[in-house]
């Protein structure tokens, strides 16, 4: 007669948890979303799954790991939101500046001050 029960060879007496797939996709999606190939859906996506996983995580009772791959993904996804903004915030000072450049040239040809201001003649 064999040693080994069928049933549990190869198995360890402990149980090992499973990684949250909510966890990994928040870590690919705020890497994605930070090396700019899916910027704004990568990040926000990645927050959002990662907020996820980490209650899923909490609810889990230990048997769901990954709570590091959830925070670094929620950290990621914070940095590709903060470069979001800062992007579109640089992006409106440019067309800004883009439209108020003309309307600045032509106010000061209409009061006379153009040629003193910028050395026309």
């Amino acid at each position: 007669m064999s040693q080994y029960n069928d049933s549990n060879y190869g198995q360890s007496s402990g149980y090992a948890p499973r990684t949250s797939v909510a966890a990994v996709a928040s870590l690919i999606l705020g890497i994605l979303g930070l090396i700019q190939i899916l910027p704004i859906i990568g990040s926000i996506a990645g927050l959002i799954l990662g907020y996820a996983a980490k209650n899923e995580i909490s609810r889990g009772n230990g048997t769901i790991s990954g709570d590091g791959l959830a925070q670094a993904g929620i950290i990621l996804g914070w940095i590709g939101v903060g470069l979001m903004v800062i992007g579109l915030c640089l992006a409106a000072l440019v067309f800004i500046g883009a439209i108020s450049v003309p309307f600045g040239f032509a106010f000061c040809d209409q009061a006379g001050m153009g040629s003193q201001i910028f050395g026309l003649r």
